[in-house]
């Protein structure tokens, strides 16, 4: 039974990838991750000075009103010490039992760090892609929030202007023609996020599919992207603003992702005789 300012793997697991999960500070030392750079799927890697108390306190006002688990390698000094300091500074922190070394014994899901590109000037990493998203630059934007960088900045723009503004602004483009995070044969970019970044989730395997049938008018993959392409295509004529469309379409990939992940096998029907199942 984890302590009660420790949270099991377990527990862990279930919250990642959706809109309640925690903010994940990964605080173990920087050879270690060097050796290893798989990470706890939208984890955050913090420098050493953020294990000292002026450290901690300068990082506490960017985590108020959030839930916060720290993990280092075995669970020990490191995450216990730094999520003390955070509880001290008025937060809801807690450390991963068993650390790093739990998780990865567990055979729980991990993402590749050195995957991550550009960042701004407070670490998020940048994304840029074509404006008017419809399917895949939901999508994609969707997973990174949810599986890689929580804090991520996503651009949109014309186009025409997607390979410059990335230039200048130190983003990495994707879902366009010629980049690295783009389709590769008959995968979308969605598809080759999950490869890249080493996630491997059964859930997020069957949602791909979906997305893939829908971006791609494949609509026999699976029965679910004809809804899909139907609830974008809406989707995409109810905004105007791109970044409001993309935070409306965050709720739609968490309904997804869920169903996917726990109510695949569960059916609805009209019930006879006023009675219910």
């Amino acid at each position: 039974m984890p302590a009660p300012d420790a949270i099991s793997c377990e527990k862990l697991v279930k919250l990642i990838g959706t809109s309640k999960a925690p903010v994940i500070l990964d605080v173990r030392r920087h050879a270690l991750r060097q050796s290893d750079p798989r990470a706890i799927p939208a984890a955050r890697l913090l420098e050493e000075a953020a294990l000292h108390p002026a450290g901690a306190a300068a990082l506490a006002p960017g985590l108020a009103g959030q839930s916060i688990v720290v993990v280092c390698a075995a669970g020990h000094g490191r995450s216990q010490g730094l999520a003390a300091v955070l509880r001290a500074e008025g937060l809801s922190a807690e450390y991963l039992e068993g650390g790093q070394e739990a998780w990865i014994a567990a055979g729980l899901p991990t993402m590749d760090t050195t995957k991550l590109g550009g960042r701004d000037h407070q670490g998020r990493s940048l994304w840029i892609t074509r404006s008017r998203p419809k399917i895949d630059r939901i999508a994609c934007p969707w997973l990174i929030r949810r599986f890689i960088d929580p804090r991520a900045v996503f651009l949109f723009v014309a186009p025409a202007e997607v390979q410059s503004v990335a230039e200048a602004m130190g983003a990495a483009a994707f879902d366009i023609e010629d980049v690295f995070w783009s389709h590769r044969g008959e995968l979308c970019t969605f598809d080759t996020l999950i490869a890249e970044f080493g996630l491997r989730l059964p859930a997020l395997d069957r949602l791909a599919t979906i997305v893939r049938g829908a971006d791609t008018d494949r609509p026999e993959l699976a029965p679910e992207c004809a809804g899909l392409l139907a609830v974008s295509l809406g989707l995409s004529r109810m905004f105007t603003d791109d970044q409001a469309q993309l935070e409306a379409g965050l709720s739609l990939y968490d309904a997804f992702y869920r169903w996917a992940r726990d109510a695949t096998d569960e059916t609805h029907g009209w019930p006879k005789n006023g009675k219910t199942k």
